[in-house]
């Protein structure tokens, strides 16, 4: 049975691993890490590149030894080299590295000392005390390694969006300044579909000449690594360490291919079998009547899909859950758009932790089109933030009155206030009365139970002066976990309340994450794309809220500040208990109550 190129990369990629527990030169290691990445985006087979007798050493990235192992393990099935490591090393040891936050030293004290080779085992070794016992370890690190196996199904080596984006379209700039023939150029995969981290990016485009744009990435300051440089398709390496891939094809054919590596695979899966029952197949060329074998090409998406009998499909919501169906039977949101904002409710000066002046900030809202905003510095508990006391909020308070004449825009008085560890909010009652919009949010004692945390959140939601809780989950992606609490019932109490619930666009964030907000929509729950800005620039972040928004198939309607001001102002003006009658009629266009 033929080995693909997947098999391959993953034999290399665990040969440097267990090259690393072995304590092996690190630049043998990485020359087997090279190797996996290289092969994994070969786009050919290295099964048949032997078969044809290809010079395999003329891969970038494939040495003589790395070739003859290739050889060795299409030939027999296996890599001597690889087995002993194997032989070398406790049972297992791979296995509990798949486990995040397990690096290879702990690995093999687990397997060593503990002689567990499995996640189930090492799970029940920290339940049975036998990891805290270990040199080194101790009962907080035992309840390290506990959490790191809950979180295994989010364990990944992927970026954040907002990295990714920010470096592909500094390539797409730079690609674009030094190729005047340069056509189309899209990002593609989970880039565009707005995933909330990226494993690499994929870029599509069209040219007369494609060697050239090839060439030029290729020279690029910020490549460190050319991994693939063809044609058609050039894989690099950029700062800081994300894989590029660049595909250039024909523009009568650019609709489907700009399809096909945007994926999703289970998309595609599905849309492939749903061209086969009409006779049809897809690639990333066009599609092939099975009968004729004539291949129809198309130069854009709509026009792909639209041969199908289908709807365009946004790439947001591609990922072959139940896209397929709704596009087939006509139910497809009309989905929200960045346009459909009409203002931004979390907002910071330099009162506390913003880097802008309040006019700074006002203007930049003003410069976003916006009907209203909200100016919503920390409160006092925040000391790290430089919150607002008492006195200061109440100083404030009257200078966004003042500016008020200065201005068309609605400038709204508001405060991100901190909910304390028993759920009581930052600011006494009669403070909080004098303020339009409260945003309260989780800033400390992040680490309390499930049960603790959903009951401290619920209570800051029934207090009548909260408008919206901001950062629901608190996360830093990459950096920082989720809180745990009890989802359905926080948003269901939000619901109750009257309670909106922020999905905050700064892309370390992206909270709610587009699951919560998928579910809070369905509940009915008032939504709100803010950007939580520290700086004038940073409103424009707003196209990342709107994109988790979007794959959580929301519409206009469903999001609290699409709403025309007198609409929104309304609401906030509402009595907690009539807040979703005011919001339910205001998004079916029946204007303010």
């Amino acid at each position: 049975m033929p080995v693909n190129n997947d098999e391959i990369a993953q034999l290399f990629e665990d040969m440097a691993v267990l090259l690393e527990m072995n304590g092996d030169s690190v630049f043998k290691i990485r020359a087997y890490q090279r190797a996996a990445r290289t092969i994994e985006n070969l786009s050919f087979s290295l099964d048949k590149a032997v078969h044809d007798g290809t010079d395999l050493k003329t891969i970038p990235g494939v040495g003589k030894a790395i070739s003859d192992k290739i050889r060795e393990l299409l030939s027999t099935g296996q890599v001597s080299t690889h087995q002993k490591l194997l032989t070398e090393l406790p049972e297992g040891v791979l296995d509990l590295m798949a486990i995040p936050g397990i690096g290879p030293k702990s690995a093999m004290l687990f397997a060593q000392e503990l002689g567990v080779n499995t996640v189930e085992a090492l799970e029940a070794a920290v339940n049975d005390g036998r990891v805290a016992s270990l040199p080194r370890m101790g009962k907080k690190a035992a309840d390290a390694v506990a959490r790191h196996i809950r979180s295994m199904p989010a364990k990944d080596q992927r970026t954040p969006i907002g990295q990714a984006l920010s470096l592909a379209e500094e390539i797409g700039g730079a690609l674009r300044q030094e190729c005047p023939g340069l056509g189309q150029l899209f990002p593609a995969g989970s880039l565009r579909r707005w995933e909330e981290t990226i494993g690499d990016i994929d870029l599509v485009g069209t040219a007369a000449q494609p060697e050239q744009i090839g060439n030029a990435l290729t020279s690029l300051p910020i490549i460190r690594e050319v991994l693939v440089h063809g044609p058609s398709k050039t894989s690099v390496v950029a700062e800081p360490g994300i894989q590029v891939d660049l595909r250039i094809g024909e523009p009568d054919s650019f609709g489907a291919m700009l399809q096909y590596f945007t994926g999703s695979q289970q998309h595609n899966l599905r849309l492939r079998d749903y061209a086969n029952h009409m006779g049809l197949s897809l690639n990333e060329y066009g599609i092939t009547d099975l009968k004729t074998g004539k291949v129809e090409r198309f130069p854009d998406e709509v026009s792909f899909y639209a041969r199908l009998g289908l709807p365009y499909v946004p790439p947001e919501l591609r990922l072959g859950l139940w896209e397929m169906e709704a596009a087939i039977e006509g139910r497809l949101p009309s989905l929200v758009q960045e346009t459909d904002l009409r203002g931004d409710l979390h907002l910071h000066s330099d009162w506390s932790d913003g880097q802008d002046p309040i006019e700074v900030m006002i203007q930049a809202a003003v410069d976003q089109n916006y009907e209203y905003m909200a100016l919503t510095d920390h409160s006092s508990g925040l000391g790290i933030a430089n919150g607002l006391s008492n006195e200061r909020l109440s100083q404030q308070i009257q200078v966004l009155r003042t500016l008020q004449s200065k201005y068309s825009i609605a400038i709204l008085c508001g405060s991100e206030v901190d909910i304390r560890a028993d759920g009581t909010l930052d600011y006494p009652d009669e403070l909080l009365a004098q303020l339009d919009v409260v945003v309260a949010s989780v800033h400390s004692a992040m680490g309390q139970d499930s049960q603790t945390m959903t009951a401290r959140i619920m209570k800051a939601m029934a207090h009548p002066a909260v408008t919206i809780i901001g950062h629901l989950s608190t996360r830093l992606l990459g950096s920082r976990q989720p809180v745990e609490f009890d989802v359905d019932a926080v948003l269901q109490a939000a619901r109750d309340t009257g309670t909106a619930l922020e999905i905050n666009s700064a892309p370390e964030r992206l909270d709610l994450k587009d699951t919560h907000a998928y579910r809070a929509r369905e509940l009915g729950v008032p939504l709100v794309v803010s950007t939580d800005s520290h700086h004038h620039s940073g409103l424009t972040n707003r196209r990342f809220g709107v994109a988790v928004a979007r794959r959580a198939w929301c519409e206009p309607g469903h999001i609290l500040n699409t709403l025309p001001r007198d609409q929104f102002l309304s609401f906030i003006r509402s009595p907690k208990p009539e807040r979703m009658g005011v919001f339910a009629a205001a998004s079916k266009g029946e204007g303010s109550p």
